[in-house]
């Protein structure tokens, strides 16, 4: 019976599981490339070893890759602080979310293509642009979020920092945030996928470096093995930073949920 649990909570253990599931993804990789039987429509993943090697070697996919990093960090701490920011205020004040509803609500439904393509021809082909569609297309989302998270505050303990006459900046860090820290925290997972995506499709259509710029010249060549080792590089990479730091961070702020 002992042996049973012990087994029963190994096979449930969080990164074993994580394992097993990425396990069974190369599978159906593996098997959908036999089916194929050719490696100009989709190589086996050992195909893509010396293609990798090569990428690395010669400082294009460490290059390429810090690039399109950096537009992601560029693009995600102003969206994030200013849809926070929004999302608050919206949530906060009835007036301000008649105010900005219609707006929330426009740019939530404008497709990423349009906006980037609209920052291209209003501000040209640079960096500018590029980062400019990226935050404007996730502020929407982030707050979104913010002002569900501000609707979900505990009155009561808003009457509680009134009674003991708490100030303002004392009040948002010690009872406003912490309320607010899960929502930021989720925000912040869900708009890291989103904006590297979107930060490859800018690349793809304007820029000439980067993942997404990448992906787009070897599109031309129809070379898949190359594709795939620019994109699976990337996907790591912000595989790592999930895992690494943001489901910690979320994990943390959620405690005094739990607690």
């Amino acid at each position: 019976m002992d042996c049973s649990c012990t087994l029963n909570k190994t096979l449930q253990h969080p990164a074993l599981v994580r394992a097993l599931s990425l396990g069974l993804l190369l599978l159906l990789w593996i098997a959908a490339a036999a089916l194929t039987a050719d490696a100009s429509v989709l190589p086996q993943p050992w195909a893509l070893w010396t293609p990798f090697l090569q990428a690395l070697g010669s400082g294009a996919l460490p290059y390429h890759l810090g690039m399109t990093l950096w537009r992601v960090v560029c693009a995600f701490v102003p969206a994030m602080i200013i849809g926070v920011a929004v999302g608050f205020l919206m949530g906060r004040f009835a007036s301000v979310d008649r105010w900005l509803d219609p707006w929330l609500v426009v740019f939530l439904n404008l497709p990423a293509l349009v906006l980037i393509v609209l920052c291209y021809i209003w501000i040209g082909l640079n960096e500018t642009a590029a980062i400019t569609a990226v935050v404007l297309n996730k502020i929407p989302n982030v707050a979104t979020l913010l002002r569900e998270g501000t609707r979900a505050l505990d009155p009561n303990l808003d009457s509680m920092a009134a009674v003991y006459r708490m100030r303002p900046l004392a009040r948002l860090r010690h009872v406003i945030m912490p309320q607010l820290a899960p929502f930021i925290a989720a925000s912040a997972r869900a708009g890291i996928a989103v904006i590297w995506k979107i930060v490859l499709v800018v690349e793809f259509l304007g820029r000439s470096s980067g993942i997404g710029f990448q992906i787009h010249f070897y599109f031309q060549l129809f070379n898949v093995a190359m594709v795939l080792v620019y994109a699976l590089s990337f996907i790591g990479v912000m595989l790592l930073v999930e895992a690494l730091f943001l489901q910690p961070a979320e994990r943390r702020v959620r405690r005094w949920r739990t607690a």
